[in-house]
């Protein structure tokens, strides 16, 4: 398969709503959340480039979703997994 057949845009979304999965750190006032970044590089800083998350670079194991993002994360999961969706 060639590079140009890769839709970066659905891999992006299927990124964003695995991250759900891994929702900790919820900070009340602000509505960002914390994921686990265990995910390729390059659709994370797409993600970040769209400021959905903020920068995955740094020696921490999570990254931080913004309001924008951690609203996304659970709209894209629950479209994308759920039964019946």
């Amino acid at each position: 398969m060639d590079d140009t057949d890769i839709d970066t845009d659905r891999i992006d979304e299927a990124v964003l709503a695995l991250m759900f999965l891994t929702l900790h750190g919820e900070h009340r006032l602000f509505g960002t959340a914390r994921a686990w970044k265990s995910f390729d590089w390059d659709a994370l800083d797409r993600l970040h480039a769209q400021d959905l998350i903020l920068d995955p670079v740094g020696k921490a194991k999570s990254v931080v979703l913004t309001l924008e993002g951690r609203r996304r994360s659970e709209e894209l999961f629950y479209r994308l997994f759920a039964k019946g969706g």
